[in-house]
């Protein structure tokens, strides 16, 4: 299957959208009553289409839920060295993943953790490092806030935090 990225226009927004066969091509994301819904493919990456969707749509910030099948790192913060510990998992069913789409430096910024689990039932969690979709697709909800927030470094924890004292 070849996957093109297009932009299609819908109502006179632009959306991301895939090009699965000559001819047929498949939203990415569509506007609903409380916020948005995305469906990622086969070899999309989980934070580059929320960022380019953050971007498009100009959203000042946002909370997400997901699910569907992924090839995920995790990462494990260590306070001592303010440095990820990371973990890979391939061909994982993504059984819930939350988190947030601010901005940092004029560009939108993704904090996401999640659970994933595998074909013996075994789950692993943690900070969402990077991700693919693998086999399948993942279902994303997106709820959009009505204030911008911005993500700034708090130098005691050695990490971004969401700043929403911005009015």
């Amino acid at each position: 299957m070849t996957i093109i990225l297009a932009l299609v226009a819908s109502g006179g927004q632009a959306q991301t959208a895939l090009q699965t066969s000559p001819g047929r091509t498949m939203k990415s994301y569509t506007k609903v009553s409380n916020g948005y819904v995305m469906v990622l493919r086969q070899g999309q990456h989980l934070f580059e289409e929320l960022e380019r969707f953050a971007s498009e749509e100009k959203i000042p910030a946002a909370n997400f839920t997901g699910m569907g099948f992924v090839n995920i790192t995790f990462g494990y913060f260590d306070f001592d060295t303010k440095q990820y510990l990371p973990g890979e998992f391939a061909n994982v069913e993504l059984a819930s993943m939350h988190g947030s789409i601010a901005w940092k430096e004029g560009k939108p910024s993704i904090h996401a953790h999640g659970v994933v689990g595998d074909q013996s039932f075994e789950t692993h969690s943690g900070h969402i490092l990077k991700g693919t979709v693998s086999t399948g697709s993942v279902e994303i909800v997106i709820t959009v806030h009505n204030k911008r927030f911005e993500r700034r470094r708090d130098e005691t924890l050695g990490a971004d935090v969401l700043d929403i004292s911005i009015d």
